[in-house]
């Protein structure tokens, strides 16, 4: 028997779950019904009013159709569906009045504020609005909150929404927002002015459904109409979130999120967010090469000249960094491989195992985390690591799931229960654990020392024991890609190094090289591996060249070129096949799409585009652990990659983060 129940809204008959609200119904039906403060991931707040409808029937007054649930509807006399009404004239009447109070206090701050043109309050004032004022009255005007270098605020346009209220407190797990005072002298405000402390505020930038809060470093900088909309992949952390770069000329002007339900859902965070001014600093754009202990400019066809020099006859170890597409970790495990070269991915020193995606990637995806009950993690601080996934790790919490650290206790924005800080405290859980239709998540921490492989087994162990899904969570864009097309050496980093006499440098800049190897390094920025290297070559950053990037869950995603390089800087895997013919071992591609289709032939999972594929599981026989402490990967946040480290809104962030970190001392 069907637990749906029938209405009708606008003479369109649907069948829905009694559980929807009315809104919700309208969105399955195709009716759009306007509103502020509804939002689809927020608790329901109804105090807008904006979207009131007319149930045939009921009460002689409009409802909120964001409050009021299909269940509570009444059918006819004789059975019939309920009826409800988005445009009758009594709605109608409803919504111009309620518009006509929002704008009482409202500002005429239209050619000045930066939400126009992208304004609900401007879009749904010229369907409700009217085009005369019958009040005289001054205008109310609040004070402006300072919430750090990344919000701006001008609050005499909030309109109490409560949208930011909701998600601070709700989603990102902080309350230093709320609504103070009553009626005419209700204001959202900050408690006792502090900035916010999260890696996700941005997001109540794109909530606030008016101008009241808008982006502070985009601030003034263009309008919606002039920017060129670019749908792409972030590459700040592991998770792939999906992004919409807006670009202006050659330009990088901010940075969106888009829905992803399976991903990030429709939040990202501050890195991924408001990174974009770094992309115009300390660029590389021309070719180096290093005479006399100095970097001086070249031509391309004098440094990759140099460079095949170096090469021949060398023996040459490729390392890939966190920011490379799988385009460019396959091209260039196939140019240092016909030398007889190795290529490393696991730069920090992750005791991954080559060829087991079950037990590199994991056999869960990230959505799985919202119906588990148990969750554990191990030797990760998801909140600096994945601050979106972290954000969903909270949604389960206030599901009711039971979560468990092994590893540094740090404050995730949820209660847990810390198990233990060391190896004695994941065997014990091992021993003691039972089916409980949980998760395991398993951070770069736990598994970057000498007997990390051992860790992943009783990670892996302890998946089996308590429901059988398990996720690595990765801090590198770029590993699981690199890890599929087999850019990893037997016996780790270490390992490869040892007796390399040329290292070609992927963009990997978290890695020091000690002295003695001839270094090349492509890359985008001038940061540590430039410093070190013997020739630069100027590489293109995420947002200028097409790149496949395999997410955290193993998920094949495509970021899209918003803009192009700067100067003589060059598509990574164009430069690799440009060097190749250098070298006389000429790549078999000339295009990208050409490099695609051998990438797909030799690893058919990476063409099934945003499609997880089935892992399977292949346990790691148990052994021993060591004694030590677990520890996690960042000590800050913002810091983590080149192009953070060039970001002025990175540095200034991280100043406050250390700040904030250090002991406050009482006033004498």
């Amino acid at each position: 028997m069907s637990n749906l129940k029938k209405l009708i809204i606008d003479g369109i008959e649907v069948e829905v779950d009694p559980a929807m609200t009315l809104i919700q119904a309208a969105e399955v039906a195709g009716v759009e019904i306007p509103r502020f403060c509804y939002h689809e991931r927020l608790t329901i707040a109804g105090n807008c009013r904006m979207c009131l409808v007319e149930v045939v029937g009921g009460p002689p007054k409009p409802a909120a159709s964001c409050a009021m649930q299909v269940k509570d509807l009444r059918g006819g006399p004789n059975g019939e569906p309920a009826v409800v009404k988005t445009n009758s004239p009594m709605v109608k009447k409803a919504r111009e009045g309620v518009m006509e109070f929002l704008l009482i206090n409202h500002p005429l701050d239209c050619p000045i504020c930066d939400q126009g043109g992208e304004c609900d309050l401007q879009d749904q004032a010229m369907a409700y609005g009217v085009d005369f004022s019958r009040y005289r009255e001054a205008k109310r005007a609040s004070e402006d909150l300072n919430l750090g270098p990344l919000v701006e605020t001008k609050m005499t346009r909030c309109i109490s929404c409560t949208r930011c209220v909701r998600f601070t407190s709700e989603v990102a797990g902080i309350t230093q927002m709320g609504q103070t005072g009553r009626g005419e002298d209700a204001e959202i405000t900050s408690y006792l002015n502090l900035t916010l402390d999260s890696n996700l505020q941005g997001n109540i930038i794109d909530l606030c459904p008016v101008g009241a809060l808008t982006s502070k470093p985009y601030a003034f900088t263009a309008r919606p109409w002039e920017l060129t909309k670019t749908e792409s992949i972030d590459v700040m952390d592991a998770l792939g979130s999906n992004i919409r770069i807006d670009t202006k000329g050659r330009e990088v002007m901010r940075i969106l999120p888009r829905n992803h339900d399976g991903v990030n859902e429709e939040w990202i965070s501050d890195k991924t967010r408001f990174i974009w001014d770094g992309l115009r600093r300390q660029r590389l754009d021309t070719p180096y090469v290093r005479e006399n202990g100095k970097l001086r400019k070249a031509g391309w066809g004098e440094a990759l000249a140099k460079v095949a020099a170096a090469m021949a006859g060398k023996k040459v170890l490729g390392l890939v960094g966190d920011l490379a597409p799988v385009e460019a970790a396959f091209s260039l495990k196939a140019l240092v491989g016909s030398l007889g070269g190795q290529v490393e991915c696991r730069t920090d020193g992750a005791r991954l195992p080559i060829g087991n995606r079950s037990a590199y990637v994991g056999n869960a995806v990230i959505g799985d985390i919202d119906d588990a009950r148990t969750i554990w993690l191990i030797g990760t601080n998801p909140r600096l690591e994945a601050p979106v996934l972290n954000a969903r790790l909270r949604k389960a919490w206030t599901k009711n799931a039971k979560i468990a650290l092994i590893g540094p206790a740090a404050d995730l924005t949820y209660d847990y229960t810390h198990a233990g800080t060391d190896r004695a405290a994941l065997a014990s859980a091992v021993a003691n654990a039972t089916q409980t239709g949980g998760l395991v998540i398993v951070g770069q921490g736990a598994i970057s020392e000498a007997d990390g492989e051992a860790v992943l087994a009783h990670a892996m162990a302890l998946a089996e024991k308590i429901g059988g899904k398990m996720l690595v969570l990765h801090t590198a864009a770029s590993r699981v890609g690199a890890m599929d097309v087999g850019a990893a050496t037997e016996g780790g980093l270490l390992a490869a190094v040892e007796g390399a006499e040329v290292i070609y440098n992927l963009g990997a800049d978290e890695v020091d090289i000690a002295a003695g190897p001839f270094v090349i390094y492509q890359g985008s920025h001038g940061d540590r591996g430039a410093n070190r290297a013997d020739v630069i070559l100027p590489a293109a950053a995420y947002t200028e060249e097409n790149g496949l990037f395999v997410n955290t869950e193993g998920r094949p995603q495509l970021a899209l070129r918003a803009g192009f390089a700067p100067g003589e800087a060059k598509e990574n895997w164009a430069i690799l096949r440009a060097l190749s013919a250098e070298l006389g071992k000429t790549l078999p591609w000339d295009s990208l799409t050409q490099l695609r289709a051998a990438l797909v032939v030799q690893h058919p999972h990476l063409g099934a585009v945003d499609q997880v594929a089935d892992n399977g599981w292949t346990p790691i026989a148990l052994r021993d652990m060591g004694a030590a402490t677990f520890r996690t990967v960042y000590k800050g946040y913002y810091l983590t990659n080149p192009i953070a480290r060039a970001s002025a809104t990175m540095g200034e962030l991280a100043a406050m983060e250390s700040g904030r970190a250090a002991p406050q001392m009482a006033a004498e």
